[in-house]
């Protein structure tokens, strides 16, 4: 089994310890330049391991782009490798993938140029996601579901590894089921100035600094091949496991009285709180949970990991309830 950049299992097997620390450097690291957003920090790298959609949620100047900006920086990810964009109703879906190309359409091809559009980046940031209209959305959710876009009918394959979107609000609207859905974990980028009021200073006039200076301390820690390396060895490792043989990734990584709390936690969100949570979503959080844990600890699943079940609520009003409901469920445990 090979990876887009040609590392196989046994290839990648004797760094992995190195890849984590590299990765969890990453987060510590990046933690000291904002104030109090160490948890959306942890869940963009949780995600981005496992290259599943996260929405952070907030009102504007909460550092949400910000977030978004310096992680990527991080990474080393810029140019035609990094998309972002502002969302609004009127948003056309060449503003996105690229407009058609005039030349080719002469001649009966319906091709996009797509350079320096989201199919050929590798992070994308796209704010105010919501505000998309019904021909954004279908071609969002291709992108989200299967990775592909569209050319002269036929499709091809994007090299998107991380979705980051962003709104002030999320609206309940029925069409906009199927994109709310998409996004497994959803957290929300409180303001700080009240309790933190004089680290928000010191934080942001630094970071001021380093903008007009144009420097970027958190760069060169680590890079989104890392991300890639250590996911293709958790994804091998969840179906085969280390000796290449097909294994059941529970019974090893995930304690009985663990997975059995995972389940009662979801049963009970959904009998109690009216949380949907739909069978590609279980498939998706179990993932992630594990993806966590392996990131953060080496391996097997504990109490902790399971704070992910935080963020599945799909309403604003939900977040902070849902939040003290998983915690009271873990604590009683």
């Amino acid at each position: 089994m090979s990876t887009e950049t040609n590392y196989t299992f046994e290839e990648i097997r004797p760094e992995v310890e190195t890849l984590r620390q590299r990765i969890n450097n990453l987060r510590r690291n990046l933690a000291q330049y904002f104030v109090e957003k160490e948890e959306m920090i942890d869940l963009m790298v949780v995600c981005t391991l496992a290259q599943e959609p996260l929405l952070l949620v907030g009102k504007p100047g909460t550092a949400k782009s910000d977030l978004v900006v310096k992680f990527c920086q991080a990474l080393g990810v810029g140019g035609e490798e990094y998309f972002e964009y502002m969302l609004t109703k009127f948003t056309e879906p060449s503003e996105i993938v690229g407009p058609i190309d005039i030349n080719q359409l002469k001649d009966g091809r319906y091709i996009r140029r797509v350079s320096g559009k989201l199919p050929e980046a590798r992070i994308v940031f796209l704010d105010e996601i919501f505000k998309s209209n019904s021909a954004i959305l279908n071609t969002l959710l291709t992108i989200i579901n299967e990775r592909k876009y569209y050319q002269d009918g036929k499709p091809v394959k994007i090299g998107l590894k991380m979705l980051f979107a962003a709104t002030n609000e999320i609206p309940e609207f029925t069409e906009l089921a199927a994109l709310r859905d998409r996004f497994v974990l959803k957290i929300e980028s409180e303001s700080v100035r009240h309790r933190h009021f004089d680290a928000l200073l010191d934080k942001g006039l630094r970071n001021e600094t380093y903008k007009a200076f144009n420097q970027r301390p958190w760069e060169g820690i680590t890079s989104l091949e890392d991300f890639q390396k250590l996911k293709t060895y958790l994804d091998y490792l969840m179906v085969y496991g280390t000796d290449g043989k097909s294994q059941d990734d529970r019974s090893k990584y995930f304690p009985k009285e663990i997975y059995a709390l995972f389940k009662r936690i979801i049963k009970t969100l959904e009998k109690e709180d009216r949380i949907e949570i739909s069978d590609r979503k279980v498939i998706k959080i179990y993932k992630l949970i594990r993806t966590r844990a392996f990131l953060f600890h080496g391996g097997v699943v504990t109490k902790e990991d399971l704070t992910l079940l935080r963020y599945v609520p799909d309403r604003i009003q939900d977040f902070g309830p849902i939040r003290e409901k998983v915690d009271t469920l873990l604590r009683l445990e």
